[in-house]
């Protein structure tokens, strides 16, 4: 495995606004790249995930939400907690040697399941960029939500990566009043989950993506969408939007990168226009699991759900354009993964 040096550009697209560019020079085993990911962060519990995370030497670490649990509209509450996650020895070592990057979710966004009524977002906001470290000069720093796009380019081929903002637009959902579930579906064209002007920003990012590879970060889950928590499911024309968006953008190598839910887990699905089957890959928790986890459909599902702590860890071969993708538990611990070949 041939070990270069490898320039990363970092690029941000706002609709037709192009960002300065930032630059971060690596050595990394270029033939293939490591990504690790996870979600759902709680400080008053024991994180014994950051050594193996070191361990798996990833090019990245991928917040998927939840980083911190604030649930506040105080924003100087949330910028405490964020402060003090940096201050966490496991994690600080991760950032020493390891680029960050991410979104947020419900609890870190700070308000349960929120989503466009929060009143405290804006500031939220400048607190999350502040913990990205974005420089205060940032385009980043004057759009409306926390949406951004990542280009990594190498002699042996690109990676796009593609951090989604389910929160800062996100209009209201349906309660169900009929099960024991939580929600259910809205009517069909009713609300939305991403707006339409992030909707216009994924559109151009993908259509244009020269990249082998684009991984799109979404912190609720895209394909599982039968257990009546949080999901695409619940904006049903949102899903089939996204999924036309990928057969007319011919983008390769999508994989969707979700969490929230506690539990770890493969989906996949295969889109009629598409030459490589859809795979959303869900991490959760960090910190905490669904212990208690019993069952719940997903008809997309492969292999078994994981109920605990673990983190994601995705290996992209540049040269045979496979990819592998593991849950990993503590101590290393790989109960399930899968390969993809694009």
């Amino acid at each position: 495995m041939y070990k270069l040096i490898v320039y990363i550009a970092l690029f941000a697209f706002f609709s037709s606004c192009t960002s300065k560019k930032e630059s971060v020079k690596t050595t990394v085993p270029e033939a293939e790249i490591t990504i690790a990911f996870g979600s759902c962060n709680k400080l008053n519990l024991e994180n014994l995930l950051w050594d193996d995370i070191r361990n798996s030497k990833p090019l990245l670490w991928i917040w998927g939400g939840d980083i911190i649990y604030a649930d506040s509209d105080d924003v100087s509450e949330i910028r405490t907690m964020y402060d003090a996650q940096n201050k966490v020895p496991g994690y600080k070592k991760l950032k020493k040697n390891t680029q960050v990057i991410g979104t947020w979710d419900d609890h870190d966004y700070g308000l349960n399941d929120g989503g466009s009524e929060f009143t405290s977002k804006k500031q939220s906001q400048q607190a999350f960029l502040d913990f990205m470290d974005v420089p205060a000069d940032h385009p980043r720093r004057i759009q409306e939500g926390v949406y951004f796009a990542y280009n990594y380019n190498g002699s042996l081929g690109k990676i796009k990566i593609i951090v989604l903002d389910t929160r800062y637009f996100r209009t209201t959902l349906t309660p169900d009043t009929e099960t024991e579930q939580r929600y259910k579906p809205n009517p069909y064209g009713e609300g939305t989950l991403l707006g339409e002007t992030q909707w216009k920003w994924l559109s151009n990012e993908l259509s244009t993506s020269e990249a082998d590879f684009n991984l799109v970060v979404s912190s609720i889950q895209f394909l599982s969408n039968e257990h009546g928590f949080e999901c695409w499911g619940n904006f049903p024309h949102e899903v089939d939007r996204f999924k036309q968006l990928l057969v007319d953008s011919q983008a390769k190598g999508v994989i969707v990168l979700s969490g929230d839910r506690h539990i770890s887990e493969f989906s996949k699905i295969d889109i009629p226009g598409l030459s490589y089957p859809l795979i959303d890959f869900t991490s959760s928790g960090l910190t905490h699991a669904y212990a208690n986890f019993s069952g719940e459909p997903n008809p997309y599902r492969l292999g078994n759900v994981v109920a605990k702590e673990s983190f994601g860890l995705i290996k992209l071969n540049m040269i045979t354009k496979e990819v592998q993708l593991q849950i990993i538990e503590n101590n290393g611990v790989v109960p399930l993964e899968i390969r993809q070949n694009y």
